[in-house]
């Protein structure tokens, strides 16, 4: 397991390498398709949205530039292949935030983040919301809060299971709030999220993506709070965690791109100002807000800060509810 100095220092390296080069070297790549490896299924929010960059890398790199979903094992496998794939820039892998979160589960990670993969940018930050049926009584994050509270286990949540994002950040928010809520575990956030719309489970924490078509008047669910730091435009009537009386959880998921070590300088350095370029287009920054997201991008020392920022929240909330790595 990596410790916080470590991680860090391994993530500063990693942006000490996003430096400019001569327009020649930069030119000798590409010169084939790229591929990138999402370790998720298809449809999943990171396959979709590794998807679209894709679709916008092509023009901007003169080569395609594809996408292989390679499931398993957490993530780890798909972040094996990468890790083991030539550095030569045609192979990338295409992963969302809970990469940070594996370290800290499991003992013996066969791949780490700044070791074995260098990142080159994050994009897409999908702030985390609570949902409830629409049927629900609980109009209001207090009120679920404050039932959470007269009968501890009672209120259920979803997630993908234990050491999941969703099932973390909602034992954080128990914690935070004084209050037990019961682990119902599914297959994924989108079978969660069919279990809520059908009433056998009360809450879900996920990204507001997971429910859009059933948001609003008429939707099957209902949002209570969002985990960013301002309202999110798509959602105008659903506060901020802060507004709704839970200071400090601020939780963002994000995809990022990331890179064999070894993979030269200037491929990294190409990648991550087309993402930038990319990211600050209005078709993009129409499509992230589109998913209830936030059109930010983070390349070398803010990505780096990023990284370990994420690590270190995981670390608390794992300790602090008492998850013992395996």
């Amino acid at each position: 397991m990596l410790t916080t100095r470590r991680t860090f220092h391994l993530f500063a390296m990693a942006a000490t390498m996003m430096g400019t080069v001569p327009a020649a070297a930069q030119d000798r790549w590409p010169q084939r398709p790229i591929r990138i490896v999402v370790p998720y299924s298809p449809g999943s929010g990171t396959d979709s949205h590794s998807r679209r960059m894709a679709q916008e890398l092509t023009p901007r790199l003169g080569q395609s530039v594809i996408v292989e979903n390679k499931t398993g094992a957490m993530g780890t496998i798909g972040m094996a292949e990468v890790a083991r794939a030539k550095p030569d820039g045609y192979t990338l892998l295409g992963i969302d935030a809970g990469v940070m979160i594996l370290p800290h589960l499991v003992r013996s990670m066969p791949v780490e983040v700044g070791r074995d993969l260098i990142p080159i940018a994050a994009y897409i930050f999908s702030p985390m919301g609570v949902l409830v049926n629409a049927a629900s009584p609980y109009r209001t994050l207090r009120g679920l809060i404050e039932a959470a509270r007269a009968e501890p286990g009672k209120i259920t949540y979803g997630s993908g299971g234990i050491g999941t994002s969703p099932q973390l950040l909602a034992e954080d928010f128990a914690s935070r709030i004084g209050a037990t809520l019961l682990s119902v575990p599914f297959r994924g956030a989108g079978e969660a999220a069919q279990a809520l719309m059908a009433g056998t489970i009360d809450m879900l924490i996920a990204s507001p993506a997971t429910a859009l078509g059933n948001l609003g008047p008429g939707g099957r669910l209902r949002m209570l709070a969002v985990g960013s730091e301002r309202r999110l435009p798509l959602l105008p009537d659903v506060p901020t965690f802060a507004e709704a009386g839970v200071e400090g959880f601020v939780v963002s998921s994000w995809i990022s791109l990331f890179a064999p070590r070894g993979t030269p300088v200037e491929v990294i350095d190409r990648l991550a100002r087309e993402v930038v370029s990319i990211m600050n287009t209005p078709e993009m920054k129409a499509y992230a807000e589109g998913v209830a997201g936030e059109p930010r991008v983070a390349v070398g020392a803010e990505l780096s800060a990023l990284l370990a920022s994420d690590s270190n929240r995981w670390k608390a909330t794992i300790e602090r509810i008492g998850l013992v790595p395996q």
